[in-house]
């Protein structure tokens, strides 16, 4: 009887229920977009560090885990001390370089030879490596995003680069140039961003860590798995605020609509409740009616919700394929129980005021 009178009373009033099933949709694609968004872009950007191949990162004293934010405070005759260390086998510097000219890039400067020897070298899906001081290479991520094919004249930093080659995505960054050159366009002559040291085998890691602790007091050693442990949001300062507030938003929206929808029903139902009671209907069953037609709805909107997440991540990733969403199934059951709870608490005063009504006045309402 009540599934019945349930999907009756939705289908009574279609727009209004497609609006409800809309809003708390969107409620639910709000927190797994806004998670998945930066989740996806801190998952792919340790996959790339990793992709590396490097065992320990050298940075400046107190740097942050964001080593395109690394700045150029430190002298490239550092590297020299590090080669010297016992367990070393690599040594590469590279200088890193934020722009926002038509568009967000990072530029890494390297040294060929030093960096192919931590990373074993890049997986060329056209062209050749950089042999000349403008050369450019650019993953095909980025190739694709941007249109950019080998022979190509690309402007970065207010300087044009010869395309040379289109690499395979992963490791590090998604536009290289020559270490020197870049060194010269910004100023930063013997200078370099970051170190990346490979070990002659990993086991020896801490050791050398240690070493350069002592040797560089003051700077930021990280070893590669710490590093890789470090890339989530609670660990980055107000990331998590940020995620807290956007789904406080989502849950403030799927309530508000929530509890306008089951206000206005049981306004609109006066009479129907009366009837109900004089029917022998108890409030515990008009308490339950409401709250189950508000789960129901609640249930069709996070359906509509994972549907409208994976649409927009769709879209988005065909305008921009360097973006990285991350849709996991336990932040889709997080945001829908979230909903769940939001449409069950929104509904609970209409549904109070629906069983405190008198069987006679609700059957005398016009």
């Amino acid at each position: 009887m009540m599934t019945e009178l349930i999907l009756r009373n939705l289908i009574h009033r279609p727009l209004r229920t497609l609006i409800s099933v809309l809003a708390v949709g969107v409620e639910v694609a709000l927190v797994v977009l806004i998670v998945g968004l930066t989740s996806g872009m801190l998952s792919e950007t340790a996959k790339r560090i990793e992709g590396i191949g490097a065992d320990i990162v050298l940075q400046p004293p107190a740097a942050s885990i964001f080593l395109n934010f690394s700045g150029s405070p430190m002298p490239i005759k550092i590297g020299d001390k590090l080669a010297q260390l016992k367990y070393v086998q690599a040594v590469a510097p590279a200088l890193l370089q934020f722009s926002t000219a038509g568009g967000v890039d990072t530029i890494w400067g390297i040294d060929t030879e030093s960096f192919h020897a931590v990373s074993g070298g890049f997986v060329f899906l056209a062209g050749h490596d950089m042999q000349g001081p403008d050369d450019l290479l650019v993953d095909d991520w980025a190739a694709k995003s941007k249109n950019i094919k080998v022979g190509d004249t690309y402007n970065l930093l207010n300087h044009d680069w010869h395309v040379a080659g289109i690499i395979e995505h992963g490791k590090g960054a998604r536009l290289f140039v020559p270490l020197a050159t870049l060194q010269d366009l910004v100023a930063a002559h013997d200078k370099a961003s970051i170190f990346l040291l490979k070990c002659t085998r990993p086991e020896h890691t801490e050791d050398v860590s240690e070493e350069m602790r002592h040797l560089l007091p003051g700077y930021t050693v990280r070893p590669l798995k710490e590093f890789l442990s470090l890339m989530t949001s609670t660990n980055i300062p107000g990331l998590r605020t940020f995620i807290d507030a956007m789904i406080a938003l989502a849950v403030a929206i799927g309530l508000l609509v929530i509890f306008l929808t089951m206000y206005t029903t049981v306004l609109e139902r006066t009479r129907d409740i009366g009837v109900l009671k004089s029917l022998g209907a108890d409030r515990k069953f008009i308490v339950r009616s409401v709250l189950t037609e508000s789960a129901v709805l609640c249930l069709f909107g996070i359906a509509a919700g994972v549907g409208i997440s994976y649409l927009v991540r769709s879209l988005f990733l065909a305008g921009f394929p360097t973006l990285s969403i991350l849709i996991t199934p336990g932040w889709i059951a997080r945001a829908g129980l979230i909903a769940l709870v939001g449409a069950l608490f929104g509904a609970s005063y209409p549904a109070w005021m629906a069983s405190r009504k008198d069987a006679v006045e609700a059957l005398s309402y016009d």
